[in-house]
C-alpha cells in the first residue's frame, strides 16, 4: 500500500507535500512552468515562508517561471498577504508563495495568486492543474527567458497600508504592550515593525524567520502552552500568534487565556462595524458569534463555501465590508484579498483603544459558543445518502447545501463536508455549551460509521 506521506497533494490552489518524498524540486519546476504557461510570459511575484527547504524550491520555481518567459520579482521571505499586496503594487499577472502554511516543518508547497492579488479561483486553478497534469508547457527560446529582480520593499508597503487604516494616534496614546509569537515563521519582521510603529512595546518570540519552529506551527491552544504564560509575565494587553506564512492570527487575552482564532474574525468585524455598516462574509464552518455581531449592527452576514477563494468571491459579489474564516483569517479588501493578520492586529488594537476595555472584557460580552470538530473516513459516493439521512433525522433544522450539508437550528448548527484532499468527511458542530456540540458531532459520527 502506498504511503500517503510520499504523495504529492495537487489541487486547484497549488501543490503541497513532504520535501524529499512527495514534493521534489522537479515537481516545483513543473508547477511553476504550468503557471508561467498560463500567465503567457508576464510579470510574476515570487515569495516564500521561512522553511529552509524554501531555498531549494525557490531555485526550481525561478527556473520554471523564467523558462516560460516570465519576469520574476523575488520578495524573499515575506508573509503570504504581503505577496498578495505586492502583486497589485507591481502590476503583476500572478504570484507563487512557497509555503506549506501551518503544516509541520518537513512540508512545503506552492500557493498560487492571480493578477488581483487573491488566491486563484477554483476555475483558474483547474486550468493550471490541467497544464501540470498533462505536462503542457510553453517554453521559450534562450533569448526570451525571463529575468529575475529582487524587491525588498513589499513589507514596507504592507505596514504603511495598515497604518493608513487605523487611528495610529489613538492606539499610541493607550501605551499598549503586546506579545507577538512568530515562531520562526515569515511574519516576525513585519509584525515587529508594525507594532513598533503603533508604539505597542512589542515583545517578540521566534522573531527571526529561520523556520526553526519552537512549537508545532498551527496556532492552536494545545501548541501554545509555553507561550500563554508570557503574556502576563510581560504585562501585555494582548498576545498575538502567527502561523509560519502569517495568514492566520490567534489571540491571547491579557490574563494569558487563549481566546482562539474564531474570535479573531469576530473582534475585527466588531471594530469595522463600529466604524461603518456593510455586509459581512464568513465561511460555512465559522462560528455563529460573527453572525450574531452582524445582527447587532443590523447588517447582512453571508456564508460562503469553505476556502479563502470562495470567501473572496462572495465578498466581491455582495460588496463585503470585511470577511474571513474562523481559522484566524481576516480579509479586509482595503488591504487586499488575502487573509491578513496585520490588519487583524490593527483592528483589535483599534477596538481596545476605542472601547477602553480589556480583551477579556470584550470577549466576555460576546455570545458564547463551543465548536467541536471531528473527521471520519467515508467514500464520496456515499455522501448523498448520508446527507439525506441527516436531513430526515433532523427535519426541524434549516438545510444549506452550498458546501456539503449544514443544518441550522436557532442556537446551534452542524456542518458535514468532504475534504478536498483526503477520502474523509469533516464534521463541525457548534452550540452554546460543549455537551450539546459534542452530542451533535457524535450523532453524525454514528450515522457515518453505520454507512462506512
Amino acid at each position: 500500500m502506498a504511503n500517503p506521506a510520499n504523495d504529492l497533494i495537487v489541487s486547484v490552489s497549488g501543490i503541497r507535500g513532504i520535501v524529499g518524498a512527495g514534493l521534489s524540486p522537479a515537481a516545483a519546476l513543473a508547477f511553476a512552468q504550468a503557471l508561467g504557461t498560463y500567465c503567457q510570459g508576464g510579470r510574476v511575484v515570487l515569495s516564500r515562508d521561512s522553511r529552509p527547504s524554501g531555498t531549494v524550491l525557490r531555485h526550481a520555481v525561478v527556473a520554471g517561471l523564467a523558462s516560460c518567459g516570465c519576469g520574476v520579482h523575488d520578495l524573499g521571505i515575506v508573509p503570504t498577504p504581503t505577496c498578495g499586496l505586492a502583486v497589485r503594487r507591481l502590476d503583476a499577472v500572478g504570484a507563487i508563495q512557497i509555503t506549506a502554511s501551518h503544516n509541520p516543518a518537513p512540508w512545503n508547497g506552492l500557493k498560487l495568486f492571480g493578477a488581483d492579488g487573491a488566491v486563484l479561483s477554483a476555475a483558474k486553478g483547474k486550468e493550471i492543474k490541467q497544464l501540470f497534469d498533462t505536462n503542457t508547457f510553453a517554453l521559450v527560446s534562450h533569448d526570451k527567458l525571463g529575468a529575475v529582480r529582487e524587491c525588498q520593499n513589499a513589507e514596507d508597503w504592507h505596514r504603511e497600508r495598515v497604518l493608513q487604516l487605523v487611528d495610529v494616534t489613538r492606539i499610541r496614546s493607550r501605551g499598549f504592550r503586546v506579545l507577538l509569537d512568530a515562531n520562526g515563521g515569515a511574519g516576525g519582521p513585519l509584525g515587529k515593525a508594525l507594532l513598533e510603529s503603533l508604539q505597542a512595546a512589542p515583545t517578540i518570540t521566534g522573531a527571526h524567520p529561520d523556520g526553526d519552529f519552537a512549537h508545532p506551527p498551527e496556532p492552536l491552544a494545545e501548541n501554545l502552552s509555553a507561550i500563554l504564560p508570557l503574556v502576563q509575565r510581560h504585562q501585555a494587553n494582548a498576545g498575538f500568534v502567527l502561523d509560519p506564512d502569517a495568514d492566520r492570527l490567534a489571540i491571547i487575552d491579557e490574563q494569558g487565556r487563549y481566546i482562539g482564532e474564531e474570535l479573531t474574525l469576530a473582534l475585527a468585524v466588531m471594530c469595522r462595524l463600529r466604524q461603518q455598516p456593510g455586509p459581512i462574509v464568513i465561511n460555512m464552518s465559522s462560528s455563529r458569534v460573527t453572525e450574531d455581531i452582524a445582527k447587532q449592527f443590523d447588517v447582512a452576514c453571508h456564508r460562503a463555501a469553505v476556502g479563502e477563494a470562495n470567501v473572496v468571491e462572495m465578498m466581491r459579489h455582495v460588496d463585503g465590508l470585511i470577511g474571513g474564516e474562523g481559522n484566524g483569517g481576516v480579509i479586509d479588501p482595503r488591504v487586499g484579498w488575502v487573509r491578513d493578520p496585520y490588519i487583524g492586529m490593527g483592528l483589535v488594537l483599534q477596538l481596545l483603544a476605542d472601547t477602553g476595555k480589556t480583551l477579556s472584557k470584550l470577549v466576555a460580552e460576546l455570545p458564547s459558543y463551543t465548536i467541536v470538530k471531528d473527521k471520519y473516513t467515508l467514500p464520496r459516493d456515499r455522501l448523498p445518502a448520508l446527507n439525506a439521512t441527516l436531513e430526515a433525522r433532523w427535519p426541524d433544522a434549516a438545510p444549506n447545501r452550498l458546501d456539503g450539508l449544514r443544518l441550522d437550528w436557532p442556537d446551534r448548527w452542524v456542518h458535514v463536508r468532504p475534504s478536498n484532499t483526503e477520502p474523509i468527511v469533516r464534521v463541525i458542530a457548534e452550540a452554546p455549551n460543549s455537551g450539546d456540540a459534542q452530542k451533535l458531532c457524535k450523532e453524525v459520527g454514528v450515522m457515518l460509521q453505520e454507512m462506512a
